[in-house]
């Protein structure tokens, strides 16, 4: 605590007493965003002898990131988001028996301390960040959107193609609970490819994790729980050696908006069943300007093993693999930074994602109103 005031104290010393000039120019090194999101989220799950568990939350989910100029094409990148440390969500349920600040500030943590390195088409990222991962229409199907990776990866883009390999390792400090470390190796090459009227992205990836077979659950969010995942007496029976191949197609205008249509499958070389996945998405318009809407389509059919049920889409069905069914993702900007959005789910939980005798139908509303600054 001593060392941030001590450091904020230098900082108003040096812009009180450096010319306008001087100011201007060293505040041009920081480059500040965030977002808040307030959500309500319904949770509805039925089971085969017609008991249910049901759940309504009021959340929210607050993100602030800054990139700070070192030198040229050296920057440091820090953010922070609530959610205790989650690894795959920010959102933070409100609380009736704690004043909100308490548990407002409380609830933040670092998810991102990096440096990044960028010359000609390539950057290099060192440190805790977000994965630079090419994904079809935003597809979840392997990475949920919040995962962040520790390590030293590298991408190389241009106009026709994209490169990026890794060395990672997944844990978070504080959320961290497997009895062993978990490494990975990624490596994804996108092809673009220009048509008359149109663009194709082809893609291929190899995500390469060594240390879950006999491993325990990976964070606190999901402690004592498979995720979907194959375990036996608490432990991992498999590893996870996922291959990926995608194709997207994207059209500048269709009925006067954008439009987007994508296919994905992953497939887990390392296990012998229960080990392919696959996600077939549509998009259409884009919510980039006031007035503008945007409607996204997705069927995703996740065997128990195709995935690691603890990094891939946390919302559907209630995160993690041994599942399918459908989502409908709707967004529309009604302000310059301002946002509404909504999200279903239609799912069918597999028995053995819930330890029952037969299928569970799962359902999921969310309803978002979200502003950037």
């Amino acid at each position: 605590m001593n060392k941030i005031i001590l450091s904020t104290l230098m900082l108003v010393t040096f812009l009180t007493a450096a010319s306008d000039t001087e100011k201007k120019d060293f505040l041009k090194k920081f480059h500040f965003k965030g977002d808040l999101r307030l959500r309500y989220e319904s949770k509805e799950a039925t089971y085969f002898d017609k008991t249910e568990k049901n759940t309504y939350h009021n959340r929210y989910r607050l993100r602030l990131s800054s990139h700070v100029d070192i030198i040229d094409n050296l920057q440091f990148e820090v953010a922070m988001r609530s959610g205790y440390a989650n690894p795959t969500s920010g959102n933070q349920t409100f609380k009736d028996d704690e004043a909100l600040f308490g548990y407002f500030w409380n609830s933040l943590r670092f998810n991102a301390l990096a440096i990044d390195y960028k010359f000609d088409n390539s950057m290099f990222k060192v440190g805790r960040a977000a994965y630079m991962i090419y994904r079809p229409i935003k597809s979840q199907l392997i990475w949920d959107n919040d995962i962040g990776l520790n390590g030293i990866n590298y991408q190389y883009k241009d106009d026709e193609n994209i490169l990026t390999v890794g060395l990672n390792q997944t844990s978070y400090a504080e959320a961290s609970v497997s009895k062993n470390d978990v490494n990975l190796f990624l490596a994804q090459y996108v092809r673009t490819i220009r048509l008359s009227n149109a663009k194709l992205n082809l893609g291929t990836g190899l995500y390469y994790y060594d240390g879950i077979k006999g491993n325990t659950s990976l964070y606190t969010s999901n402690k004592g729980s498979s995720m979907g995942n194959t375990m036996v007496d608490g432990l991992f029976t498999n590893d996870y050696h996922i291959v990926e191949g995608f194709g997207e197609l994207k059209f500048k205008n269709v009925l006067g908006k954008p439009f987007a249509v994508a296919a994905g499958v992953a497939y887990n070389t390392a296990a012998s069943h229960k080990n392919f996945g696959y996600d077939l998405a549509f998009k259409l318009g884009s919510a980039k300007k006031v007035g503008d809407w945007q409607v996204k389509y997705s069927y995703t059919d996740l065997q128990a093993d195709s995935v690691v049920g603890a990094h891939s889409d946390s919302d559907n069905f209630g995160g993690g693999t041994d599942a399918r069914g459908h989502a409908i993702r709707t967004k529309y900007k009604f302000g310059k930074n301002m946002y509404l959005a909504g999200t279903w789910f239609f799912n069918v939980r597999n028995a053995s994602k819930d330890a029952k005798v037969a299928n569970t139908d799962y359902q999921r509303m969310q309803l978002d109103a979200i502003i950037k600054f």
